[in-house]
């Protein structure tokens, strides 16, 4: 198993700054890992969704989910 990086999923809610916690916390959490455990290399940092990347990104985001800006709503029939 080799890790690449760490993944969050914030709370859905109506202010994408209310994701912002969530995403400092796991960018943090990377930071922490990276200076306490020799060797370990974790590039990417997947956070963030249509409705919240912009903040993720702030907050060092290398990876975002954004299907639904780029495809629209998901046909649930």
């Amino acid at each position: 198993l080799q890790l690449a990086g760490l993944m969050t999923m914030a709370p859905y809610g109506a202010d994408p700054e209310l994701t912002r916690p969530v995403f400092r916390g796991l960018r943090l959490l990377r930071e922490a890992l990276l200076n306490d455990l020799t060797g370990l290399h974790l590039p990417h940092l997947s956070m963030g969704m249509t409705d919240d990347y912009r903040v993720a990104i702030e907050e060092g985001a290398t990876m975002v989910r954004i299907g639904r800006a780029l495809f629209g709503e998901r046909d649930e029939g």
